[in-house]
């Protein structure tokens, strides 16, 4: 039997038919519905692929026995206060081993308070602004929290807009427009992107800003202020179908800069609902959905088989989630315990190599210090590269970064080898 259909079979296996106290219970959260979902589900389901794998070999060996993985899933439909509840609802169990999801940075802040009172240790996984994890660290106005049990497996906001600003300027851009949505996502992004253009020696002049809101659809006003600034490029920070409103915005007003922005521009509801219009639009991504790997074949064709898509809606938050539960075992299995708090100390000192479909990972997480939020950051800048929507599809932005990623998977590039792209900017503490 081949790996995909034991994949396709045993999906829903990982959640049932499983006694309490012989499991390793893991919630997975996230937006499954609304303008987030495309992100949220390909999340959800790209762990689930995981989970499905590692129960179909018995599940992890925790001790001296093998434990299944069991799913509790919750949707927090993108809404603050639905994940401000879920997480109290989390929060309350007593034998809950660990969370992985949540893609809105409100939802972030307004619920992973809950789960570091109790210890219980979370994977924000695929996204969230910076806010999501500055909020723990040290402020000119009070000391951050000694120790943390939330991680992320993101290429967080300090990497992706370092990527943005320097695309725009290889590209020889002078005069750039900001534009951001309203979310707390959107602005701590719009923050970012002004740092880095400091950061990169103000190369950039940014000649507008423009705000919009969740469920906007006419963009024109903003664009057009924008147009007649001078705008040789867009860079964007927002999350939800609105993102193609300004794609197709700026087609309506003949406005022919190019849009760059954060790696949500890869979403499916964007590139569908742009159209031709989405064409040349760059993005950092931490996974494209090419075959370019065994492993990444393996993936692709799994997910398409069990979920029955010829496209993944997000790519990235499917491979994401699916390296994030198996970091999750193997702190688990390093643990030799269900207890979060074991599993927490586990994930700060990763003794073993874990084999992602994104990467190998090796120390992923260090020890929590709030005066550097990437030693609970799993990315570092060589673990994205640039992405450019291409006829509905995401392709590689740089054919550099192709060859990079085929030879590392194939063990051909030495591990001292120095990365195609810069070291990772940290993000800055808000």
């Amino acid at each position: 039997m081949s790996r995909q259909i034991v994949q396709g079979s045993l999906l829903l296996c990982a959640a049932l038919g499983l006694q309490a106290g012989d499991t390793v219970k893991l919630a997975l959260t996230g937006p499954f519905s609304g303008g987030s979902a495309p992100m949220g589900v390909s999340t959800r389901d790209g762990a689930k692929l995981a989970i499905a794998e590692i129960n179909a070999a018995g599940g992890i060996q925790v001790g001296g026995r093998k434990m299944k993985i069991e799913i509790i899933e919750r949707d927090d439909e993108a809404k603050n206060e639905r994940g401000a509840l879920i997480a109290q609802e989390l929060a309350a169990m007593g034998d809950l081993s660990g969370v992985i999801g949540t893609v809105n940075t409100g939802v972030c802040l307004a619920g992973d308070k809950h789960l570091q009172e109790k210890g219980i240790t979370k994977i924000i996984c695929p996204a969230a602004g910076s806010a999501s994890m500055t909020q723990w660290a040290n402020k000119p106005d009070r000391a951050g929290v000694k120790d943390l049990s939330i991680f992320r497996f993101a290429a967080h906001d300090g990497i992706q807009s370092a990527m943005v600003v320097e695309e725009a300027i290889n590209r020889h851009f002078t005069k750039v427009a900001v534009i951001f949505d309203s979310t707390n996502y959107g602005v701590s992004g719009r923050d970012d992107m002004l740092d880095q253009i400091k950061k990169q020696g103000n190369k950039l002049t940014v000649v507008a800003q423009e705000k919009f809101n969740i469920g906007d659809k006419d963009m024109t006003a903003q664009l057009l202020r924008a147009k007649s600034a001078g705008a040789q490029a867009v860079l964007i920070w927002a999350i939800g179908p609105e993102l193609a409103a300004v794609s197709n915005g700026m087609a309506k007003i003949g406005m022919k800069a190019p849009l760059i922005g954060g790696w949500t521009l890869s979403m499916s509801n964007y590139i569908d609902n742009a159209g031709k219009n989405g064409n040349g639009t760059l993005m950092p991504q931490t996974f494209i959905e090419e075959p370019i790997t065994p492993k990444a074949k393996a993936f692709i064709d799994g997910y398409h088989l069990t979920y029955k898509v010829g496209r993944i809606p997000s790519a990235v938050a499917a491979a994401q989630g699916y390296d994030a539960v198996y970091i999750f075992a193997a702190a688990v299995k390093q643990a030799g315990s269900t207890d979060t708090h074991k599993i927490k100390e586990a994930l700060e000192d990763l003794k073993e190599p874990v084999k992602g479909v994104i990467a190998t990972w090796n120390h992923p997480y260090t020890k929590w210090d709030p005066a550097d939020v990437t030693t609970h950051e799993a990315f570092r800048r060589e673990q994205a590269v640039m992405g450019m929507v291409q006829d509905g599809h995401v392709v590689f932005g740089n054919a550099a970064d192709k060859a990079r990623l085929i030879k590392e998977a194939a063990g051909t590039t030495p591990k001292a080898a120095k990365p195609t792209t810069k070291p990772a900017a940290k993000p800055k503490t808000k």
